[in-house]
């Protein structure tokens, strides 16, 4: 049997592309990689590290109603950074952005730093335990 494979994309459903896309493009520092609109939905996609994260917006209206990582489904995402320095420049780049944020969280397997997206999806930057 081959080794599982890494996580090659993440897509995330977003209510409006016009306030997504800018929002990400100021979190991560880049431009998307690909803007298409592929019939059942339009996607945009960025292109992190090795893993690309797509943003997507159906046509039509979408049901309305807060996230909730209680209800199955996607609980977050998580973007690793190698130690804690590295999550408090990044609670310091959040504020700079202003975009609200968790405290800096220690557990026994990690530490992160939660916040979330304009439609609530929950992302956290995630550190290995010191």
């Amino acid at each position: 049997m081959p080794d599982f494979p890494a996580i090659h994309h993440v897509a995330l459903t977003v209510r409006d592309l016009s306030v997504s896309v800018p929002w990400y493009e100021r979190l991560t520092g880049t431009q998307p990689v690909l803007d298409e609109d592929t019939g059942p939905f339009r996607h945009v996609v960025f292109a992190l590290g090795g893993t690309l994260l797509g943003l997507h917006q159906f046509p039509g209206d979408t049901p309305i109603g807060e996230f909730d990582p209680q209800r199955p489904g996607l609980d977050h995402v998580s973007f690793g950074v190698a130690h804690r320095d590295l999550l408090e420049k990044w609670a310091e780049r959040l504020d700079e952005l202003g975009i609200p944020h968790g405290d800096i969280m220690e557990a026994g397997y990690g530490i992160g730093l939660s916040f979330k997206d304009p439609d609530g999806l929950p992302l956290e930057f995630f550190a290995p335990p010191v």
